[in-house]
C-alpha cells in the first residue's frame, strides 16, 4: 500500500520483537493501575507482578527493573564478586549487546568458549573451569541464553540444561539464565516455565520482547533471601522506581494474555525461511528456525547485508545486521500475515540477480 507521494505507507518491522507497541487492551489496563510507591514496597501491581512471574517459574521472588540488560547485571552481581570469572558463550548477549555491563560495574571476569548457534553444553564447560589458587581467577557463575539471540533463536534442550545444573552442582557454581526469550521457549518445546525455573539460581525475563509490554524485565530468584540485595544493586544502577505500576500493568496483561500467542510468531518465522529458502536456496535454512528467529546467509547472494536491507527499506521493510553477510528477522506481535507477504515480496527482489 502507498500513500500520495508513492511510498509505502505500511512499515513491516522485522528488526526485533522490541518494537511492538502497547494493545488497546493492554493500553487500558496500564490506565486503570492501582499504583504505590515502589521504593517502599508499596506499589500493589508491581507486588502482584513480581509475585505471578516468580510462582510461573516456581521460584521464591522477583523484582522488577527497567530492562533485561539491567536485569542481567543485577544477577551476574549476585552470583560473582569482583576479579571472580562467569563462563558464557562468545555470542552471549550479556557479552555482545550489554556495553561490556559486567565488567564495568561488576568487575566480573568472562570465559567465552565458541560454540555452534551459543549452545554451551557441560562437555565443553568443564575443561574451562579454574578454581581458586596461586592467584587465579576462580570460575564461580555460568550463563545461558534462552533462547539464543545470535544463535538464530535457538533454544537449549532441557537434557543439555539439566546437564549444565549437574556440572554446577559438582563444583560448585552457580547457573544464571538470560531467559530474555524464554517464553518463546516454552511455547516451541511445551517445557513447563517451572522445569526451567528450578535449573537456575538467577534469571532475567524480558516483558518487552515476544510479550509485547513497552518495557520492563524482572529478575526471578531461587533464594528468597536475595531478593533485598537485588533491590540494593537495582537502586545502585538507578533503577528504583516509584509509582511503576502503570508499567507491571503491561507487563502483567503480557503475561496473562500474550503468551501461547508467541506460536503464531513462530509459524510466521518458519514461513519466512520456507519461502525464502524455495526463491533464494542456501539463503535461509528452515530447520534452523525453532522460535521467531530467522538468519539469512548472504554469503553467495548478490547483495550483502547493507544492500539487502536497503532494498528492503525502500520496500517499508526493515531488517536488523548480524554481520556484513548475516541479517536478521524477528517476527512479532505487530507483524501479520499480510505483512509477511510484504516482507517476502522486498526480500524476493533484493536477492533477485538484475
Amino acid at each position: 500500500m502507498a500513500d500520495n507521494d508513492g511510498r509505502r505507507s505500511r512499515t513491516v518491522d522485522l528488526r526485533s520483537d522490541t518494537v511492538t507497541r502497547p494493545t488497546a487492551a493492554m493500553r487500558e489496563a496500564m490506565a486503570q493501575a492501582d499504583v504505590g510507591d515502589d521504593v517502599y514496597g508499596e506499589d500493589p501491581t508491581i507486588n502482584a507482578l513480581e509475585a505471578e512471574v516468580a510462582a510461573m517459574f516456581g521460584h521464591e521472588a522477583a523484582v522488577f527493573v527497567p530492562s533485561g540488560t539491567m536485569g542481567n547485571l543485577i544477577s551476574l552481581r549476585l552470583l560473582c564478586g569482583e576479579g571472580e570469572e562467569l563462563i558464557c558463550d562468545a555470542d552471549a548477549h550479556i557479552v555482545s549487546y550489554e556495553a561490556g555491563a559486567a565488567a564495568a560495574h561488576g568487575g566480573i571476569q568472562t570465559r567465552t568458549p565458541i560454540v555452534p548457534r551459543g549452545l554451551l553444553s557441560a562437555e565443553v564447560v568443564e575443561p574451562q573451569l579454574r578454581v581458586a589458587g596461586y592467584h587465579a581467577v576462580p570460575t564461580t557463575a555460568l550463563a545461558v541464553e534462552q533462547t539464543h539471540n545470535r544463535g538464530g533463536g535457538a533454544v537449549y534442550p532441557i537434557e543439555t540444561l539439566r546437564d549444565l545444573r549437574a556440572l554446577a552442582d559438582s563444583h560448585p557454581l552457580t547457573l544464571h539464565c538470560d531467559g530474555a526469550r524464554i517464553w518463546n521457549a516454552h511455547v516451541a518445546t511445551g517445557v513447563s516455565l517451572a522445569e526451567y525455573g528450578a535449573l537456575f539460581d538467577t534469571m532475567s525475563v524480558c516483558l518487552s520482547k515476544g510479550l509485547g509490554a513497552p518495557v520492563g524485565s524482572l529478575v526471578v530468584l531461587k533464594d528468597g533471601d536475595r531478593a533485598a540485595r537485588a533491590r540494593d544493586v537495582r537502586h545502585r544502577l538507578g533503577g528504583a522506581m516509584r509509582q511503576a505500576g502503570v508499567l507491571a500493568a503491561a507487563g502483567l496483561h503480557a503475561v496473562r494474555h500474550h503468551l501461547e500467542r508467541l506460536a503464531d510468531d513462530h509459524a510466521r518465522a518458519r514461513r519466512l525461511a520456507e519461502e525464502i529458502a524455495a526463491f533464494a536456496p542456501g539463503v535461509a535454512d528452515p530447520a534452523a528456525v525453532e522460535t521467531n528467529i530467522v538468519v539469512l546467509d548472504l554469503a553467495h547472494a548478490p547483495v550483502d547485508t547493507a544492500g539487502l536491507a536497503a532494498a528492503c527499506a525502500a520496500e517499508g521493510v526493515l531488517v536488523s545486521s548480524l554481520a556484513p553477510r548475516r541479517v536478521r528477522l524477528v517476527t512479532h506481535l505487530d507483524v501479520d500475515d499480510a505483512d509477511v507477504d510484504i516482507a517476502l515480496a522486498a526480500i524476493r527482489a533484493a536477492l533477485t540477480p538484475r
